[in-house]
């Protein structure tokens, strides 16, 4: 989900002790928690429309505005699923992505301005089936006749119209869950007792480790990067992007822009020197990058006591369907 330049500066004020202004809010945050109440109700007492596939379904997603790295998870998964023989598929609502037809099935001629910045990343990373559609249970039965037989949600923990077998919720190992509050008191998009209904919750730097790769190039084949450095990011949590790099011992500028900005060339114009990227930033620049463009990818890096634990359940739920 894009964020504008307001919500950056509420998400400054989530993540630190509440300012008193903030309790101006309460009352929203009393309203929404009401509204995700009757929302969840609704669609299990039937009034709401659920689908249920064949196929199992694995929902990634989290409970917090912003990046908590659950990209990295599902190519993880994807790859883990593929290494044991399944035949993955991810179903993605595309954001900032606009195509004039859904499913979107992605291909080597689809653009991240058609499917959005992060399943054109998914699907340029694994090579799996990736599609693309607001409807989701429409994309995952697209899915399903392109012959996956297991799908990964991305981002769908919220979107009960797509019932799941298996739900894992990201969480961000640093900033946790804020203030602990719903939106726009803090950045919570259901309560903290939503946690409590997920099979797994993985803490992003305890669980799960994101690991950088060597830098590359976007567009060349120039592998060391000079300086200076501007280092570019337009995630949900640009801090930990930032954050790595320093741990690498680079020496850059800090540039963000808000999560899934569509960038244009003329963004970088001003820029003097080396521009660094996430990867995920860097596939919105491959018609325009030049000399100048390199990104970061990471890997993300499973706790064995999870990944024992989910491979039993996966394998519960493939033998039962």
């Amino acid at each position: 989900m894009a964020i504008s330049k307001s919500q950056q500066f509420f998400e400054s004020l989530w993540y630190r002790k509440t300012v008193w202004w903030l309790w101006v809010f309460w009352p929203f945050h009393l309203l929404l928690k009401l509204i995700v109440w009757l929302r969840r109700s609704f669609y299990r007492i039937g009034i709401f429309k659920s689908t249920k596939l064949k196929t199992p379904v694995i929902v990634i997603g989290n409970i917090s505005v912003g990046g908590t790295g659950k990209t990295p998870l599902a190519i993880y998964l994807i790859e883990l699923l593929t290494s044991q023989g399944y035949k993955p598929g991810l179903i993605s609502r595309g954001y900032g992505g606009h195509s004039e037809h859904y499913p979107l099935s992605l291909t080597q001629s689809t653009s991240a301005s058609e499917s959005g910045d992060e399943p054109f990343l998914i699907y340029r990373r694994t090579k799996t089936p990736v599609v693309v559609d607001p409807v989701r249970a429409r994309g995952a039965k697209e899915l399903e006749a392109m012959g996956c037989d297991i799908i990964i949600c991305d981002d769908g923990l919220q979107h009960y119209a797509l019932q799941r077998d298996i739900e894992i919720v990201v969480v961000d190992g640093n900033r946790q869950l804020g203030n602990g509050w719903l939106m726009p008191f803090g950045p919570l998009r259901e309560p903290k007792s939503r946690l409590k209904q997920a099979d797994h919750i993985i803490v992003n730097g305890q669980d799960m480790v994101l690991e950088p790769d060597p830098i590359q190039a976007i567009n060349h084949h120039q592998d060391a990067i000079k300086e200076p450095i501007t280092a570019v990011a337009a995630i949900g949590n640009p801090e930990r992007f930032f954050k790595t790099l320093d741990g690498l011992g680079y020496q850059f500028k800090r540039q963000s822009f808000p999560d899934h900005y569509q960038f244009l060339k003329q963004d970088f114009e001003s820029f003097s020197g080396s521009i660094l990227m996430t990867e995920k930033d860097a596939v919105k620049c491959l018609s325009f990058a030049d000399e100048r463009f390199y990104f970061l990818p990471v890997s993300a890096k499973l706790s064995k006591p999870f990944l024992q634990s989910l491979m039993e359940q996966i394998k519960a739920i493939t033998h039962e369907s």
